[in-house]
């Protein structure tokens, strides 16, 4: 079993910049999105393939959780965590964004075992879990980063590790570049494609599914737990 490896400076310093993009400048944004209000084709593009991704980490989950401890890491407004606690499961739902997290709390129904936390998504005091999902919540790590985040969560985690990449491609690496030459105040931070075979290569086999809804391109992938 390959050890757990802690992510580098690179990692802090996109972390603090998602807490800042969030916090400062996208919560209405994120809010309108994770919604049934209407928006913008673009992002209603972005949110049926947020949906249909989301959809597809819960069927890899059990349907029957009681007794189980997972981690949503990353866990933005909330929906997947509030899923995954209707199915019985104790959920610590961790967010570098507290305003996200607020909304996550302000919508969740009451009566489920939800932990609401804001912090880093690696934090040894979340303690262990048996399932951990990572839905888009690494996607702007380098590759190296994202590997090794993966590793530090399987490490405290005895079944799986679910987590999503943006795969790797000529339009996406373009788009990436010309980002990084043309960026706005405004932008998102920057996703950082990855090639599948490089994940695989560190982290093994799993299950895997790719979603496209026009401009949301999303790759899930299972690891096994420790």
């Amino acid at each position: 079993m390959m050890a757990s490896v802690l992510p580098s400076a690179s990692y802090d310093k996109a972390r603090d910049r998602l807490q800042v993009y969030f916090d400062r400048t996208a919560v209405e944004q994120w809010k309108a999105i994770t919604s049934d209000v209407p928006v913008s084709r673009i992002r209603a593009t972005v949110r049926a393939g947020r949906d249909q991704m989301r959809e597809t980490l819960l069927t890899w989950l059990p349907r029957d959780m009681q007794g189980l401890r997972l981690l949503d890491a990353g866990c933005g407004t909330g929906a997947l965590a509030v899923e995954a606690a209707r199915r019985g499961a104790t959920v610590v739902a961790v967010d570098v964004s507290a305003q996200l997290v607020d909304v996550a709390r302000d919508r969740a129904p009451g009566g489920l075992s939800i932990d609401w936390r804001v912090g880093d998504m690696l934090s040894a005091e979340l303690g262990h879990f048996d399932h951990v999902v990572a839905m888009d919540s690494l996607i702007h790590y380098k590759a190296d980063d994202m590997i090794a985040a993966v590793l530090a969560l399987r490490a405290r985690t005895s079944r799986s590790v679910l987590f999503t990449f943006a795969p790797s491609s000529a339009p996406l690496e373009l788009m990436h570049a010309v980002g990084k030459i043309f960026p706005r105040k405004d932008r998102a931070p920057a996703i950082e494609p990855v090639r599948e075979a490089r994940l695989r290569l560190a982290l093994g086999d799993g299950r895997t599914q790719r979603i496209s809804s026009g401009f949301y391109k999303s790759q899930a992938l299972e690891v096994a737990g420790a």
